[in-house]
């Protein structure tokens, strides 16, 4: 029943990850694409309540796209009460609340306290979607303690199973996961340049400016200095892009040099050494 060559090497994560409750889905490839948004947010716990066509139906793992160990661990319950049954807290996904009394949640906020009941209090828990059609039933949401909905365009919220099944995973895995920094700047091999590296850069084109004749505007010359100041220091410029700026101003100066301006007397700057 399985995809090629059993799918991608997935395992659950060590401790209590949440449980996605699928109630009556109704096709097969929504199952397999669940699946598949589980896998990239990191759950692998997967329970089926009643689905229609039976189990295992051989679709699913065809439309998993390698999430193949996710479904052969799936397990297949008759009512919700029965998936839930050794679960601490139950979560509802619904696209609006029915006259209920009972907490609501964002995804995000969601997926902040799934982490805590899961990873600081090792509580087991269960995320409930419901049929692809009308969602679930307020019979359904009667076994859960939280619901969940998203805050999505109120004049088109409409999301596939598997969509659903998605942006909890990836609010769960940005919740649970904290090797990643929000915000980042890829260097590679190189690194941001410090002040100093900077400033040494400044210095030496505006020395350059001014020997070209650039900056002979005397009473526009600070400001345009601050200009090109205000350019550089808005950003993280690295290392290597100043190698490059430095090798741009060299081969602009040895232009002049070969006019007749004399070849300057100073050391050689880092930039010029090695």
């Amino acid at each position: 029943m399985t995809g090629r060559d059993g799918g991608a090497d997935l395992k659950p994560l060590p401790g209590e990850s949440p449980i996605v409750v699928l109630v009556r889905p109704q096709l097969a490839e929504n199952i397999g694409t669940a699946a598949r948004a589980m896998a990239n947010g990191g759950l692998f716990h997967l329970r089926l309540v009643a689905p229609r066509d039976g189990w295992p139906l051989e679709r699913a793992w065809h439309a998993s796209s390698g999430a193949d160990r996710i479904l052969d661990a799936a397990t297949v319950h008759d009512t919700v009460a029965d998936a839930v049954a050794d679960c601490h807290r139950v979560f509802a996904t619904c696209p609006r609340p029915r006259h209920i009394v009972t907490p609501l949640r964002t995804a995000r906020a969601a997926a902040e306290d799934l982490v805590e009941i899961c990873r600081a209090r090792g509580l087991r828990s269960a995320i409930l979607f419901g049929p692809e059609r009308a969602g679930l039933e307020n019979d359904d949401m009667a076994h859960a303690d939280t619901l969940v909905r998203y805050p999505l365009n109120p004049d088109h919220m409409s999301l596939n199973l598997a969509q659903a099944v998605m942006i909890l995973a990836y609010e769960w895995w940005n919740a649970a996961e904290d090797r990643t920094p929000p915000r980042q700047l890829i260097t590679n091999e190189t690194h941001v340049a410090t002040k100093g590296e900077l400033e040494g850069f400044l210095k030496r084109l505006t020395a350059e400016l001014d020997a070209c004749g650039f900056l002979d505007n005397l009473p526009k010359r600070p400001g345009m200095v601050r200009n090109l100041r205000h350019w550089f220091q808005r950003g993280e410029v690295t290392e290597q892009e100043l190698r490059t700026l430095h090798g741009v101003v060299t081969e602009l100066s040895r232009g002049r040099m070969r006019r007749g301006r004399p070849e300057p007397e100073d050391p050689p700057l880092p930039w010029q050494q090695g």
